[in-house]
């Protein structure tokens, strides 16, 4: 994919962008005609004014919190990591988290997450009776140490 298509939907729209060089994510940012305020506690849905389109079905944007947001004010993704299927239009929202006691207030430019495309494997789904042996086998969580 050498090409990702954005359109602003909202006057005043930022467009996703990279960081540095090296950033794997382009940081979406919020558009807002007023702040608006997540409650401690609470979550908030968040526009950002603009839309994709992937269109390569091999394709989906992942959208994940920001490190310092996350850190820092305790402000991440709510529903910890978003999908963005290579066939949806729509604007791009981001539901937030305030994991936090104090209000947090968003304004419109804030960078409040970050896009990561990646590819996706589709593969068809063969029901069976049985599963090949492993060493780990059915054990879960912590099983395998620190």
């Amino acid at each position: 994919m050498d090409k990702l298509k954005v359109m602003r939907v909202r006057p005043g729209a930022c467009l996703p962008a990279r960081a540095t060089q090296g950033s794997a994510g382009y940081d979406l940012a919020a558009c807002l005609d007023a702040a608006a305020v997540i409650p401690a506690g609470g979550r908030l849905m968040i526009p950002t004014g603009i839309a994709i389109a992937i269109g390569d079905p091999g394709v989906v944007a992942l959208i994940f919190g920001r490190s310092g947001l996350g850190v820092k004010s305790g402000i991440v993704p709510a529903n910890a990591v978003g999908v963005v299927d290579s066939d949806y239009r729509g604007e791009l929202m981001v539901g937030l988290a305030n994991h936090s006691d104090m209000d947090y207030t968003v304004r419109h430019g804030d960078r409040i997450a970050q896009m990561v495309l990646t590819p996706v494997l589709t593969p068809e789904l063969v029901e069976c009776g049985d599963l090949s042996e492993t060493a780990r086998g059915a054990s879960g969580f912590g099983s395998s140490g620190r």
